[in-house]
This record gives C-alpha cells, structure tokens and sequence, in this order.
C-alpha cells in the first residue's frame, strides 16, 4: 500500500469515526436506545433469598451490650454454654461487657450449591457501643419457610473508628454494624424452575406493552416464530428446549438479543424529604404564568430584667421582650413559554429562580392548570 493509499484510508476512518460519533449525539434509533433483553426482562424464579438470623459476636474490648438493659443478651449466651456442656448457676448476674446480640443477614444468590461461601451483615441488637474487633459465633441463617439454608461465623470487618474522653467523643461512620466477606456457608441449594415445564416466563421490569411486544419481536426474530408470546405488558411467554443443556445455551443467547427502548411515559419524580426533583425527557411543559413570592417572619426575643425599688422588699424578675416582623417579598408574574424538549423546561423552571423546595409547590400548581405534561411521582 502505498502513501497515497494509506492516506485515503486514514481519511475514510476518520470520516466514519465522526459520523458514529455524530449518531450517538444525534440519538439515532438503535444506537443511543438499544437495550439488551437481560437489562429490561428476568426469568421468573432465577432471584436472590434474603436470610436472616439471630446470634451474638463476642470478643469485645468492653464494648459490648449492658446485660442489665438488654437481658436477652445473657439469656442467649446462657442458651450457647448449656449446648456447649456448660452450665450456669441459676441466679447468677453475668455483667458482660465483651458480648453483643446482632441480627445477621444475607442474600443467598441464585444457583448458590452448598459449600458456597456468601457475604453476611451483623448489626447489633442491643447497645453495644462498638463492634470493632469481635467475632461472630456460628449462626445459622433461614429463609422465609424456616428452612436453615447457610451458617455464618467470622471476624468482622467495621468500616469506621471511636474514641471518648473526659464526656467528649468522636466518631467516624457506623460502629454497631459490620460485615463479614465470605462468612457464611451454604447449607442448602433452592430448587431452579429451568429444569421444569416446556417453557419459562419473562418479566419486563416496568410494565409497559411497546417493551413487552419488542422483546418478544426479537426472540422470534432470531429463534422462529411462535418462540415467544407477548402476554401482557409484563410478562413474556417463551417456549424452552427440552435438554438442560440446550436451554442454557438458549438463555445466554437470548438475553444479549439488542431491543430499541421506547420513549419512557413523561414523569416528574419528587423527593418531599430532601427536596430533590428528577425530571425525564417526555416531561412538557405548556404555555402559562407563574407568581412566585417569599413571605418571611422574624422573632427577635431580647431579655428583661426588672429590679424592685431598695427596700421594697419586692425580688428581680428577669423576662423577655419578643419582637414578631413578617415581610412577605412582591411576586412578579413570570411567564413560561412552551417546551417541547427537556432543555427547554430546565430553561423554562430555573428562570422563576425559585429553591428547590418552592419547586415542589409550582410543579404541583402547573400540573393541577393543566399546563404540565407528566405524571408527579412523590417519594
């Protein structure tokens, strides 16, 4: 290949660089709104079980739980030493302060066989200052039918630090819960639906007929018609092939199947707690007229005292003298011009130069005028 060649190809690269480039800013169909099937679908049964026990970390340096608020404590390490062949006087005070009584949890993951290991979480009961440094005591763990599917037990790990002196303390993150890596032991495996029936079912993670008929429409593209059945706008019935090998083959192939995404409904998010607001690209706004006005108040308490005459035999009263001023700010008549994209509306909004917090009120006040195209989600 000569110059003259290999600069022709370097410019049709390029060329072709810049007009992909071009696509993905342009969002054209299939480029910016391809999805794959695994990120908008699960297979009905293929899903995590939470697991939940009950035990106690000891090894504590003194940081433990205080067995005469929370006697549970005691009676659960009385309970351990009984199995242990040890046995407690009846009557005796324990004062511990080197055991705490956590709640353990897990997530068993799907296909987890035994002999697996899992992260757990142990958070304290009771209250314990610290977990720093303690161990977990073998626990084990059930699932919502009773069933003990794992068995923890571990050093754990805290994120964080403490100390106290002289009635002050100082504290980084969260000392009264911690995690255990790979500190649990898979003791029972939880039957998989994919061996079972002749077919398997999809859910579309939100419900929405146009995603439902896509996913079906690319399962039938690629493995025959009739494979795939939309049944409503979120569940998807595909049919399976008979050998469990077969059918892991299938589902590998079928979930990296492209779909194109369509245009989600217009909804406008609202945070009431910490006033945050999310607004998608469907969201327009029509043409109207916001008034926006501050209103303030102001108390000012100044202290009084009011001293008796000498030999009046009266006693100084001290009391307070409380100033109330509330100024409400004028609210000009802003108008908002229609927006049919999302910049415009971000435009449109900040120009009212309200707080997050007032948009809370405005957002609703457009949308009960009828001038907001969306749906308000408050959470």
């Amino acid at each position: 290949m000569d110059n003259l060649q290999l600069s022709r190809w370097f410019r049709a690269l390029a060329a072709a660089l810049m007009l992909a480039v071009a696509a993905v800013g342009a969002g054209w169909p299939g480029v910016a709104d391809a999805a794959r099937i695994k990120e908008v679908a699960a297979v009905q049964g293929v899903r995590s079980n939470q697991l939940v026990g009950y035990g106690l970390v000891v090894g504590l340096d003194g940081t433990g739980d205080q067995t005469t608020q929370t006697p549970f404590t005691a009676q659960s390490l009385t309970a351990m030493l009984q199995q242990l062949g040890v046995t407690v006087p009846a009557g005796t005070n324990m004062q511990l302060r080197n055991v705490a009584a956590v709640m353990v949890t897990a997530t068993l993951p799907p296909f987890a066989q035994p002999g697996q290991a899992i992260d757990v979480t142990a958070a304290s009961l009771g209250n314990a200052k610290s977990l720093r440094g303690g161990t977990l005591v073998a626990t084990p763990l059930r699932g919502a039918d009773g069933q003990v599917y794992a068995l923890a037990q571990g050093n754990l790990v805290i994120a964080g630090a403490g100390a106290s002196a002289g009635g002050s303390k100082v504290q980084v993150n969260h000392l009264s819960a911690g995690r255990i890596p790979g500190g649990a032991t898979v003791e029972r495996a939880v039957a998989s639906p994919l061996a079972q029936g002749d077919s398997l079912q999809l859910d579309i993670a939100s419900a929405d007929f146009t995603t439902a008929r896509a996913v079906a429409k690319a399962i039938n593209e690629r493995f025959g018609k009739g494979t795939a059945q939309a049944l409503d706008g979120r569940v998807v019935k595909v049919k399976m092939p008979p050998s469990t090998d077969e059918r892991v083959t299938f589902l590998a192939d079928m979930e990296n199947l492209p779909i194109e995404l369509a245009t989600p409904a217009a909804r406008v998010v609202i945070n009431a707690r910490t006033g945050s607001i999310v607004v998608n690209q469907a969201v327009t706004l029509g043409p109207c007229a916001v008034a926006h006005g501050n209103l303030s108040v102001t108390i000012n308490s100044t202290p009084v005292v009011s001293q008796p005459a000498p030999l009046s035999g009266g006693q100084t009263v001290q009391s307070e003298k409380v100033d109330i001023t509330m100024k409400q700010d004028p609210g000009s008549l802003i108008q908002l011009p229609a927006g049919a994209k999302l910049t415009d509306v971000v435009k449109a909004l900040n120009s009212l130069g309200a707080t997050p917090a007032d948009l809370l009120a405005i957002l609703q006040a457009i949308k009960a005028a009828g001038a907001l195209q969306a749906e308000l989600e408050v959470i």
